[in-house]
This record gives C-alpha cells, structure tokens and sequence, in this order.
C-alpha cells in the first residue's frame, strides 16, 4: 500500500514540476523576458505552483482603467470643473466608495484638499491600465505620492515621513535637502475605505 501512495505522490509531484515549467515559460514571454524564472529559494512546490498561477492570472488579464471601470458600475466620472466644492466633496467620497467596491483603494491623501484629490483621480489616477484586480481575489492600492518621482518623495518627507525616516534619509542621501516637516493640512486617510 505504502509503495502505491508513494508512486502516486511521485507522479503528483513530477506533473506539478511540470505545470511549474510551463508556466516560468508563459511568463518569460508574456514578459518578455523580463520575469526572472529562477528557483524560488525554500518554499515549497505546492507555494510555487500557488504564486505561479497567480503571475500568469495577472499577466494573462484583460486590461482596462478604473476609470473605465467606474463608468461601466454606473458611477458617473464629472470633470473637475464642472463640480462646485460642495458637489465635489460628495462626489469624492461616492468615488472612493464605488473604488472600494471594485478592490481598489487610495492612500496618502491628507496633503491634498478634496478637490487637488479628485482632480489627481479623474486625470491621472484612474488611468492607468490595470488588471481587473477583484477578478483576481486581490486588491489594488493606489497613491497620489505613488510614483516615486522627486516631487512624491518630497511630498513624503514633508507630510508622512516620521522622524526617523527623515534621519535615514538624510543619511542615506546627504546631499539632498530635506523638507521642513509640515503637519498635514487634511485628515481625510483615517476615514477612507480600507481592505478587511
């Protein structure tokens, strides 16, 4: 009996190195080469095979923007322009809400008054083709500041960095300057939708 489970488990184990192959294979192309298909270091096959699948799923995803994607839920997406500050306000948060929906949610947003928020949303923010993400079971995370550019790490040294993110700053880059820290003008993050 024991020498029948064994065989069985061998063969498992041989079709899932296969699958593991095929699929680093999809992924060098659908990359063009740029996923790295090396080993994995000490995980297990069975995790492997998991993230693997995943990659594949995200890579393989039609694309679309969230933009797109609101309107088609049926949020109607107003010009900027085209809101008063009141308007505006409630327009924001149906937004952010509807964006929770879709497994998308937005980060590091106190340095930014609700309109400069929706603004970034409407022109920049929501534009980006992405995966549909809730499809996928997971969940997008999106930020003002989140391009890495001078100006966001600016931003982030200014308003959200703590102290001792400053000094490792500083001291990994002491030729830059360092922004005063300011405190931040809004306290809109707290209150915005988050992944359970």
């Amino acid at each position: 009996m024991s020498e029948f489970g064994s065989s069985h488990d061998d063969k498992r184990d041989v079709d899932r190195e296969i699958r593991i192959e095929k699929m680093k294979r999809e992924l060098e192309k659908l990359t063009d080469g740029q996923f790295v298909t090396g080993g994995f270091g000490d995980v297990s096959p069975e995790l492997e095979e998991s993230f693997l699948e995943r990659v594949c799923a995200f890579e393989n995803a039609e694309l679309d923007t969230n933009f797109n994607r609101l309107v088609q839920q049926g949020t109607e997406m107003l010009p900027p322009a085209e809101l008063d500050d009141s308007n505006l306000h409630t327009k924001l948060h149906e937004v952010l809400e509807a964006l929770a929906g879709m497994r998308c949610f937005v980060y590091d947003t106190d340095h930014l008054s609700d309109r400069a928020l929706y603004t970034w949303l409407w022109s920049d923010g929501l534009r980006e083709e992405t995966p549909d993400v809730a499809k996928l079971g997971g969940a997008w995370h999106t930020s003002p500041i989140g391009g890495c550019t001078d100006e966001d790490i600016a931003i982030h040294l200014k308003y959200y960095a703590n102290e001792k993110e400053r000094r490792l700053w500083k001291k990994e880059f002491p030729n830059d300057s360092l922004p005063p820290h300011c405190s931040l003008p809004y306290d809109r993050d707290k209150t915005l939708p988050r992944p359970e």
